[in-house]
């Protein structure tokens, strides 16, 4: 099950659980949409993978399955990641 990170693993803008500007890797790495854009070009700094749009969970569900609290960021900043190689 998805965590549904509370935040911009880079600028750490609040990212509530129902918001569409989200995004995460294949580890669940999460961002925001403008860092994904404008500061990593859509590779993640961590593993370098691409993003997606994170699911909505529904409301109800949230009640039983809630998001997570804790707040990641990565302490030595946010910088963009060498294009990948096609």
């Amino acid at each position: 099950m998805l965590e549904l990170r509370p935040n911009c693993e880079c600028c750490d803008r609040d990212l509530s659980p129902d918001s569409p500007d989200a995004r995460i890797c294949t580890y669940e790495c999460t961002f925001c949409s403008d860092c994904v854009d404008r500061v990593l070009g859509g590779v993640c700094p961590n593993c370098g993978g691409n993003f997606v749009a994170r699911p909505i969970r529904p409301a109800a569900m949230l009640a039983k399955n809630p998001a997570a609290t804790k707040r990641v960021l990565k302490a030595e900043g946010c910088l963009p990641v060498a294009p990948r190689a096609a």
